[in-house]
């Protein structure tokens, strides 16, 4: 059985990169040398190295020691957490989740309300992404994640929650864009894209090659709703998802379905299979759009 002081040290040095940084580091009091023990007894115990030196007290985990700090973040993240809901007999416990932009505005806004309902006592850190990591929910780092996520990998569990529709998006002045526009009579405005390398750009320039107009001016932007905003003040039309099949809303914009290639974008929420017991977690997926 490994011990925990040692699995906590071990822990330390490995999140913080070497033995001083870890002792500063520590929320009690100990010593470099105290460290290094820990992690040499831990290294008997498991038969294995566990850290290796890549600098001047500079360490980084082994390919076993990967392993185990991948198992004992999340538990050791959770522990003082649960401890005292112990001693405190309070259960309301902890949901972090990551979303983009657009769904935090649109989707979760109504799905958190239900779950406060569901379990008035849940403290929820909610976070911002650009783009889907599912190493965030491997660590631990999130316990839900909701996005469009293609082709999840079989240790990720998933539930269909809502879909993303396209559309094309353009000034409301002037009115140069109709139901059948060709989007090639567009390409010399500035066209508002999704930041280089993102999965979004991605499918944006793809929709665009598909109908033979490539943009003489871009500007890359962060969100959805930025986009929106810059269409709104005239500076140029985009392709943009929408959970509302009838499209984006705005005053100063105007916007129609993106008909060619037909296609829409499953939003799941997603977590691990493995996940720890979360009766959080479990009150979420109860009252998940599709089900309420």
């Amino acid at each position: 059985m490994i011990d925990l002081h040692r699995l906590q040290g071990f822990h330390l040095v490995a999140t913080e990169g070497g033995y001083a940084k870890a002792a500063r580091a520590a929320a009690y009091p100990i010593t470099q040398p105290a460290l290094h023990q820990q992690v040499r007894k831990l290294e008997a115990e498991v038969g294995t190295p566990l850290l290796e030196r890549v600098g001047k007290d500079l360490m980084r985990p082994t390919p076993a020691g990967e392993r185990l700090l991948a198992f004992a973040s999340p538990f050791l993240r959770d522990l003082p957490g649960v401890v005292r809901s112990l001693k405190t007999g309070d259960y309301g416990g902890k949901l972090a989740i990551q979303a983009e932009s657009l769904l935090i505005r649109q989707l979760l806004p109504n799905w958190l309300i239900a779950l406060r309902r569901r379990r008035p006592n849940v403290q929820v850190h909610l976070q911002e992404i650009a783009n889907p990591n599912l190493a965030a929910l491997r660590s631990g780092q999130t316990d839900v994640m909701v996005a469009h996520l293609p082709d999840p990998p079989d240790d990720i569990a998933t539930l269909p929650v809502a879909e993303l529709h396209p559309f094309v998006v353009a000034p409301r002045a002037g009115n140069r864009l109709k139901a059948n526009t060709p989007l090639r009579s567009l390409k010399d405005l500035p066209f508002l894209a999704y930041p280089l390398g993102s999965r979004q750009h991605a499918l944006q320039m793809r929709a665009l090659m598909t109908h033979g107009a490539e943009p003489t001016q871009v500007m890359n932007l962060d969100t959805a709703d930025t986009i929106l905003g810059f269409v709104e003040s005239g500076l140029g039309w985009s392709l943009v998802p929408s959970l509302d099949p009838k499209g984006p809303i705005g005053r100063q914009l105007v916007a129609f379905p993106l008909l060619r290639p037909k296609v829409s974008f499953p939003v799941v929420m997603a977590w691990r299979k493995d996940a720890p017991e979360n009766p959080m977690l479990d009150a979420m997926i109860e009252c998940a759009p599709t089900r309420v």
